[in-house]
């Protein structure tokens, strides 16, 4: 008898007709039939399931502030930097840890159930490392929350920055963060990465820097960062968040970056909805898409996975936490269209981005956690298309959230009473 039983599922890997037995917070069975009961049984009906969805990259003590304290007229990234900084001055911890509360549920409800989130530690009242780390210790049940030391107005730019990042990372910080393309010269930016990797190597703890989150080719700081990445023997914990100058760099160049960068084992964050919406504002036509180059990073070995960045903030006005809508954007601004590139983009949102975080016992294979969503999809590639519907989530053998089926009723003479969008997935040929 175990606890749980979900029937006739498909896997992300291709496997159909799948049972996965969970007992005590654990998969411990998973295989063509399993012939035993169970407390309670779902019957996935031939539909995706798949680990959570994991987003490596998100702005929490700012999301849903949109329109706080007014809003992003022009849209641009400077607008919502200034806008930033008018709000930073007010904010509570009560309003910040509501606010990201009220997210993590947001998050939960689309079967998100991992997010790394920068911690703005510019303002030296640190409000958003005290209100964030509430938040982790408050959804750790159902959520992992890694929290980043983030100097936003620069490590040595921001008066008090220094000072500031080593409390945060006192109060409990996971992540060493940085943002060296926003210091007030190139040689900052290259000190501040060193040094910011030296303070990683002293305390134990991973680097997550936005790096090169620009238009302009001559921004190398990845360069920088892989180097010192092997200096100090960091290599597989140093991710490099955006990497947005890379889509303007000359071809020679980036042949010799990318191999420089394998050899750090750096983990690559692009950010497609933010990138494709902040970059290139510069340009007429023809105007740059603004991400950086996710087919040949990948190609070259990198671990890439995607983020989120950003919902209803100063930056970004749009956002639902949808993982999947990240991956759906990512497939058309990187023309990664083929079905083995569909794949691919859906790792970036599951097992590539829990490899990012680190994530333990995470996965669907036998002994990992039992955190699995149900999607009201055939398959990963039809889960993009679709955007599909998460039909149950489920946190370490309990179900935590589930929708029903989207199901639309039609009303037309000599048509079906109902259409299901996921009953449209092409029928593929035998071998």
């Amino acid at each position: 008898m175990f606890d749980l039983i979900i029937r006739n599922a498909n896997l992300p890997d291709g496997r159909n007709g799948i049972d996965i037995a969970i007992e005590k917070g654990k998969i411990v069975e998973v295989a063509a039939r399993i012939e035993a009961s169970a407390g309670e049984e779902i019957d996935a009906t031939d539909r995706l399931v798949s680990p959570p969805f994991v987003d490596p990259h998100f702005h929490m003590d700012a999301t849903l502030s949109l329109g706080l304290p007014r809003m992003n007229r022009s849209g641009t990234l400077l607008e919502g930097i200034a806008l930033w900084g008018e709000l930073r001055p007010i904010l509570t911890r009560e309003a910040l840890v509501e606010r990201a509360l009220r997210y993590c549920d947001l998050a939960v409800s689309q079967g998100l159930l991992a997010i790394r989130s920068h911690v703005d530690t510019s303002d030296p009242r640190l409000v958003t490392a005290e209100a964030l780390i509430e938040v982790r210790e408050k959804v750790a049940p159902y959520l992992d929350l890694q929290l980043v030391a983030f100097p936003q107005d620069g490590y040595y730019r921001s008066p008090g920055g220094v000072d500031a990042l080593d409390r945060a990372l006192d109060m409990g910080l996971d992540i060493v963060g940085g943002i060296p393309h926003f210091e007030r010269t190139m040689a900052d930016g290259a000190a501040s990465v060193a040094a910011l990797c030296r303070i990683a190597a002293d305390r134990g703890l991973p680097v997550d820097m936005h790096c090169d989150e620009t238009d302009d080719p001559m921004s190398r700081h990845i360069e920088t960062l892989a180097a010192e990445t092997v200096r100090f023997g960091l290599q597989g914990r140093v991710a490099g968040s955006h990497l947005t100058s890379m889509h303007s760099m000359d071809n020679y160049y980036v042949s010799k970056l990318i191999p420089l960068m394998a050899e750090a084992q750096i983990n690559v964050i692009p950010n497609p909805l933010i990138n494709i919406m902040l970059q290139g504002r510069h340009d007429t036509y023809p105007r740059r898409r603004g991400m950086t180059r996710v087919r040949e990073l990948m190609e070259a070995g990198l671990n890439v996975s995607f983020g989120h960045d950003c919902v209803m903030d100063p930056w970004y006005s749009m956002g639902s936490g949808d993982m999947l809508e990240v991956g759906h954007m990512a497939i058309h601004v990187a023309q990664m269209a083929g079905i083995e590139d569909k794949k691919k983009i859906f790792d970036a949102l599951t097992v590539n981005s829990a490899k990012t975080m680190g994530l333990e016992g995470y996965g669907l294979e036998k002994g990992g956690n039992a955190d699995l969503v149900i999607l009201q999809a055939r398959d990963p590639v039809e889960a993009l298309r679709l955007k599909a519907n998460r039909l149950t989530v489920i946190r370490r053998g309990k179900i935590i959230a589930s929708s029903a089926p989207r199901i639309a009723e039609l009303s037309l003479a000599g048509r079906p009473a109902t259409v299901d969008g996921a009953a449209y997935a092409p029928i593929t040929p035998s071998p």
